[in-house]
């Protein structure tokens, strides 16, 4: 019988048992397997050999370049557009507010295989709605997926539409718990609307901010729905992620010893980076 100690381990044991079943298990499993190589048909340990191979692997610095590409030019640029989004839809002579956050949010949650599937017509070279604007205009057509240079630019702003309303909802929410009496101190002292933003708005956010930054951060080195449904890393690699590049060693190649090794240079990286970001806007 359940006593009244007992009673709270009863109810909570399933879960944890789950969350070690198939959270604790797999991290550890794929750690141990990263020290492995497949050998005749079985795992047999080999130490170092699966990192050493990946630091003198061209096609993993090449997915890391990109990741970082991503990382640099699409974070700050998402960002951004959603801080605006989120100081316009803050605004108190915005009507229909809740039309707007559904409308911006509504990418988030939107099936990528759907919206890949309209971006792809689109985008195309020779029919896509895009380069037939352009045509029409007088401009030439461009390879948005058949052109390294453009296919990188398509997976930037796809990754963009797709995730700037999430953000825009998560930072909305940190301006509406600044106390608005800091604004009317501000007003009563003569601060106009930009003095304001720049002295209260951002000040105020900036633990929301870094939220979505690591956020962000850990998005651009998991990226991997985006190039696989629109380029399929392509062209010459010009679009191959990290993430992805281990999806093709894991089920393309079926060496999981390396595949696991990447998992955990990418564990890594992303460690690492926020880690700086903490640096970088902690409190002095």
């Amino acid at each position: 019988m359940l006593t009244t100690k007992s009673t709270p381990y009863f109810f909570v044991g399933p879960a944890l048992l789950l969350f070690l079943a198939f959270t604790v298990y797999p991290i550890i499993a794929s750690f141990l397997l990263s020290f492995k190589t497949k050998v005749m048909g079985e795992f047999t340990f080999s130490g170092l050999a699966n990192y050493t191979r990946l630091f003198s692997d061209p096609l993993f610095y090449k997915a890391l370049g990109n990741t970082f590409i991503i990382l640099i030019v699409q974070v700050p640029i998402m960002l951004l557009i959603a801080v605006i989004l989120a100081v316009f839809l803050n605004s108190t002579l915005l009507k229909m507010k809740g039309f707007y956050r559904v409308a911006f949010f509504t990418p988030a949650v939107t099936s990528l295989v759907a919206a890949s599937v309209i971006f792809v017509l689109m985008l195309n070279t020779d029919y896509g709605l895009i380069n037939y604007l352009l045509a029409s205009i007088g401009l030439e057509k461009v390879g948005w997926l058949t052109d390294p240079f453009w296919a990188r630019v398509s997976l930037i702003v796809v990754t963009t539409w797709r995730w700037t309303g999430y953000n825009m909802v998560i930072l909305l929410a940190g301006l509406q718990s600044i106390p608005h009496s800091l604004y009317e101190a501000a007003s009563i002292d003569g601060a106009g609307s930009i003095r304001k933003f720049f002295a209260i708005t951002i000040p105020q956010l900036k633990p929301v901010l870094l939220f979505t930054f690591i956020l962000s951060t850990i998005g651009s080195f998991q990226l991997f729905d985006e190039p696989y449904n629109l380029t399929s890393g392509g062209p010459n690699n010009a679009t191959l992620t990290l993430t992805y590049y281990l999806y093709n060693q894991a089920f393309g190649y079926f060496d999981f010893g390396y595949a696991s090794a990447i998992a955990y240079v990418i564990v890594i990286f992303i460690a690492f980076f926020s880690w700086i970001q903490f640096k970088v806007v902690r409190d002095d």
